[in-house]
């Protein structure tokens, strides 16, 4: 009898030092890996190259730093396609930093400055038939004054509103903010896209930003039913002094022309300021890419 409850203590004895044991493996088990999953969220990045094009002809006498080739664009897709490289818009990147949801192991962002119609006529076939994104900027002055009364001409025209809405309509075309016309050189006089001139008070300068790119937000949305998520600087032409007013309007993303990979983290300050290849004519695809940091499969 004795002896029988020695046993059944000691058994329950080893049965209760199992179960601590257990539970502490569970505790830091399930401690670590809540932790590894945390810093997951928090250190992760993904590298975002951005390509730069502007207008698409098939003229070769047109052709040079800011026009190329359908051709040229077509094998651009190819090449980053067979590369392993998918095509994201602003809109993505944007959902991962702000709500963690997943982009491509290799994504790459091509966009369009300006809005020219050839972009509609080479570009959006092209995106349609490799389904690949694309991202275009147009600047509202353009479509509002040109595009409308001498419309779907490839070397000059510009993209109508309706262009924009088919497009916009398909999944594949994202339309963000180039200004409503700010779109031009810095002349005797004038500003250098959206710059601050010399000497311009801090108050003048918020007001011209505000009026020029809310219009634009306006028109979009009118003509559209979108609003743009992020605003393509004219030109590259930065000042620190915008940034506040176009986090102020909204903006969830700028561009500039610096030439950079960026990194795309969960931080929202990573989407102001990023960088962009310019797409010139001449170069091939392989070599192309492997100048900009993308190179081919071994």
């Amino acid at each position: 009898m004795f002896v029988s409850f020695r046993l059944k203590r000691t058994y329950l004895f080893a049965l209760c030092a199992a179960a601590a044991i257990a539970a502490v493996v569970w505790t830091f088990g399930h401690t670590s890996k809540t932790a590894a999953v945390s810093a997951k969220n928090t250190q992760d990045s993904v590298r975002l190259p951005i390509i730069m094009y502007h207008s698409i002809l098939k003229d070769p006498k047109y052709h040079g730093k800011y026009v190329v080739s359908p051709q040229t664009f077509e094998s651009d897709i190819c090449f980053l396609q067979k590369n392993g490289y998918e095509t994201v818009g602003v809109s993505d990147v944007v959902d991962y930093v702000k709500y963690l949801k997943p982009l491509p192991a290799k994504p790459v962002m091509l966009t369009f400055d300006d809005g020219y119609y050839n972009n509609y006529l080479y570009a959006y076939p092209l995106a349609k038939k490799y389904n690949v994104k694309i991202v275009i900027a147009p600047v509202g002055y353009y479509t509002d004054v040109y595009a409308e009364k001498d419309a779907d001409h490839p070397n000059y025209s510009y993209l109508t509103w309706g262009e924009m809405a088919e497009m916009m309509s398909s999944g594949l075309v994202e339309f963000e903010n180039h200004s409503y016309n700010l779109h031009y050189s810095n002349k005797k006089g004038s500003r250098l896209g959206a710059k601050r001139l010399p000497g311009e008070s801090r108050y003048l300068y918020d007001s011209m930003l505000k009026n020029d790119l809310g219009k634009m937000q306006e028109r979009m949305k009118e003509k559209t039913g979108c609003v743009p998520l992020a605003f393509v600087y004219p030109f590259g032409a930065f000042s620190n002094e915008s940034v506040h007013v176009l986090r102020q309007m909204g903006f969830q993303a700028t561009f500039l022309c610096t030439e950079k990979i960026n990194l795309i983290t969960h931080s929202k300050d990573c989407l102001y300021s990023l960088g962009r290849f310019l797409r010139p004519s001449g170069p091939s695809s392989t070599s192309y890419f492997k100048k900009v940091g993308i190179c081919a499969k071994p």
